[in-house]
């Protein structure tokens, strides 16, 4: 099975990342966001990892992706991007939602941190993580969907493709800290508290 993280790289192409960087501002170039979208998505997989490393959290996942993320998104990412295609699942690319209830308290926390990894302001970097988070759910939707991955493989697919783009983060420790909310090293006990508890409510709403 292929790497998360390798099939989002290869949905990432330049005109992709440019696309991204004329949604930041002229004074925004490719390189600057290539960065911030490393690092985006290095904050998104570990707390997805996190939060699905246990039973609850890895059936409230699945169901997700079972009823909202089929990885459509991904047919015109381009449009997505530039906000031109139409989504039939809204909830698909609520990238606000989506992103308040996989980080929750962490969010504001997030943003910061990713501006300082790439230099963006805050509004650039919340943006883009906005607009990372629904490509993200839809890629493991789809990977979920064409190799039958069952919720239990949820969790091992998304350490595997945390650990993949730590690599290539700027400070994969700082996330792990930031993700680690009371301090001690540990995110497992904090799974059922802010991360897939809040998402599994969140989409029950309508």
């Amino acid at each position: 099975m292929a790497d998360l993280f390798d099939l989002l790289q290869s949905q990432l192409s330049d005109d992709v990342i440019g696309a991204l960087s004329n949604q930041l501002g002229n004074n925004v170039d490719k390189s600057q966001t290539n960065t911030a979208v490393t690092n985006g998505m290095a904050i998104l997989m570990n707390a997805l990892a996190k939060n699905s490393s246990n039973n609850t959290g890895a059936s409230a996942l699945g169901a997700a992706l079972d009823r909202d993320h089929d990885g459509s998104i991904l047919n015109d990412l381009m449009g997505y991007i530039q906000g031109a295609s139409q989504v039939n699942n809204t909830k698909a690319a609520d990238g606000a939602g989506i992103l308040g209830h996989i980080l929750g308290a962490k969010q504001g926390n997030a943003i910061d941190m990713l501006s300082k990894m790439s230099g963006l302001d805050n509004n650039q970097s919340s943006s883009i993580l906005m607009k990372l988070a629904p490509i993200v759910l839809g890629m493991l939707g789809k990977q979920k969907r064409s190799s039958g991955v069952s919720n239990s493989d949820l969790s091992s697919i998304l350490s595997g493709a945390a650990s993949h783009v730590n690599q290539k983060a700027s400070n994969p420790s700082l996330i792990t800290s930031l993700l680690d909310r009371d301090g001690d090293g540990s995110i497992a006990d904090e799974a059922a508290s802010f991360g897939f508890k809040m998402l599994r409510n969140f989409f029950k709403k309508k």
